[in-house]
C-alpha cells in the first residue's frame, strides 16, 4: 500500500481560507494569528484584513509574516476606506473573502485562540453532518469580576433565544452562528451574495445575520459546542462589556419589540425576583402565609441556583459567582433598555470608533 506524502495529502484536502477582520487589535492579534498558523489541517491559508487600524496591528502582522516559521501562509489585506452603505466588519470580511482561494472559508474574530486541531476537527464534523455553515461556540476567558458576573447572563439569554436543537433542525427557522468560528462552503457564500448582499453589508450582527440568510435560503446550518477547540477573550473590563453588548442586545432578539418587552420582563422574573423572595420571607416572617412564602422561596431559589451552578461549571467559574446573578441581570436590564433606545431613537450603534446611524429594526428585519 502506497504511503501518501505531505504533498499528496494537501492535494486531496480542499484548501480552506481563514478570514480574520482586524481593527485596532494589537492586544490579541499575535496570539490569534499564530494559533491559526499552527493548525494541523494540511491545506489552509490565513488572510487578515487590517481594517484601517490606528494601533500596532499592521506592524505585528508584518512581523509574523517575516519571523514566524509558517509566515508564508499569512496574507495581509490593507483596507483604508469604508464605502457608503457598509458597516466596517462585514466590509473587511468581504474584502478578505474576495482574495481568498479556498473551497471553504472560515470567518474568525481577532480576539480568538484556536487549538491546533480546531480546523481539522470542525471540517471533519461539517462533512459528517453534511452542513453548509458550521459554527462553534468558544470557551470564554473570563478574568475580571464584571466579565464573570455579566457574560453568564448573556449566555443564558442566547441559550433561551436560540436553542441549539432548533438551530440545527433544518425545519426550524431559528438560526445563529458565533463570530469566533464560522466555516462556510465557498459556493454557498457566493450564492447568497456574500457580505455584499443587501441584508449583510450594513449589519452589526455579522454572525447572526449570516446564519439567518444561509438558513433562510434553504442551506443547512449547524451550531455546536467548540470548547477545547476555540477560546476567546471578548472583553477586559466593565466598559467593554457594556459597549460590546449594547450594539447586539436589541437587534439580536428574535421577535420584534413586543417580544423584546417580554424579554425585559422575563429577565427580571427569572434572574432577579427569586433573590428578592428571601427578603419577602424575612419581612413577612409572622405572616399566616409564611409556609407558602417559604415554599415559593425554596422552589425558586433551588431551580435558579441549580441552573446557575451548571452554567458556572460550563464557563469554568467558581460556584460563588451564582450570587452575582441578580447583579448581572440588573446590569443587563440596563444594557437591553439602552440598546433599544439607541436603535429606536435613531441614535445609532457605535463600535470600534464608528457609529452606524442607519441601523433600525425595520432594516434589520428586511
Amino acid at each position: 500500500m502506497r504511503i501518501l506524502s505531505a504533498r499528496d495529502i494537501r492535494a486531496i484536502s480542499p484548501l480552506i481560507s481563514y478570514v480574520v477582520p482586524a481593527r485596532d487589535e494589537e492586544r490579541g492579534i499575535r496570539r490569534c494569528v499564530e494559533s491559526l498558523l499552527g493548525q494541523d489541517y494540511p491545506n489552509f491559508e490565513v488572510i487578515v484584513v487590517n481594517d484601517d487600524s490606528s494601533d500596532q496591528t499592521g506592524v505585528i502582522l508584518r512581523d509574523i509574516q517575516t519571523q514566524h516559521p509558517h509566515g508564508r501562509l499569512l496574507r495581509v489585506v490593507e483596507v483604508h476606506d469604508l464605502p457608503s452603505g457598509w458597516a466596517g466588519k462585514p466590509h473587511a470580511m468581504h474584502e478578505g473573502a474576495r482574495v481568498a482561494r479556498g473551497e471553504w472559508l472560515v470567518f474568525s474574530d481577532a480576539d480568538t485562540c484556536h487549538a491546533p486541531q480546531a480546523l481539522r476537527s470542525a471540517f471533519e464534523r461539517a462533512q459528517e453532518e453534511g452542513v453548509d455553515l458550521f459554527s462553534m461556540g468558544a470557551d470564554q476567558e473570563l478574568e475580571t469580576f464584571w466579565e464573570k458576573a455579566l457574560i453568564p447572563i448573556a449566555y443564558m439569554g442566547i441559550g433561551m433565544l436560540y436553542p441549539p436543537r432548533q438551530v440545527n433542525d433544518p425545519t426550524s427557522p431559528v438560526a445563529i452562528a458565533a463570530g469566533q468560528f464560522m466555516l462556510i462552503r465557498r459556493s454557498v457564500y457566493e450564492s447568497i451574495g456574500g457580505y455584499a448582499a443587501p441584508r449583510l453589508r450594513a449589519t452589526v450582527l455579522d454572525d447572526l445575520d449570516l446564519s439567518r440568510v444561509v438558513k433562510g435560503q434553504g442551506y443547512r446550518v449547524c451550531f455546536l459546542d467548540g470548547r477545547g477547540l476555540v477560546s476567546v477573550r471578548m472583553y477586559h473590563n466593565f466598559k467593554e462589556v457594556w459597549h460590546g453588548w449594547l450594539k447586539n442586545a436589541y437587534l439580536g432578539n428574535r421577535g420584534g419589540f413586543a417580544f423584546f418587552l417580554a424579554q425585559l420582563f422575563g429577565l427580571f422574573n427569572i434572574a432577579i425576583a427569586p433573590f428578592l423572595l428571601p427578603l419577602l420571607l424575612l419581612a413577612r416572617w409572622r405572616s399566616p402565609r409564611k409556609r407558602e412564602i417559604v415554599g415559593a422561596t425554596v422552589l425558586e431559589m433551588g431551580a435558579l441556583l441549580s441552573y446557575r451552578f451548571w452554567l458556572n461549571r460550563m464557563l469554568d467559574l467558581p460556584r460563588r459567582y451564582a450570587l452575582t446573578h441578580p447583579l448581572g441581570a440588573a446590569v443587563f436590564e440596563g444594557i437591553l433598555g439602552r440598546s433599544a433606545w439607541q436603535v429606536l431613537s435613531g441614535k445609532g450603534v457605535a463600535w470600534r470608533g464608528r457609529t452606524y446611524h442607519s441601523v433600525s429594526e425595520a432594516a434589520h428585519k428586511k
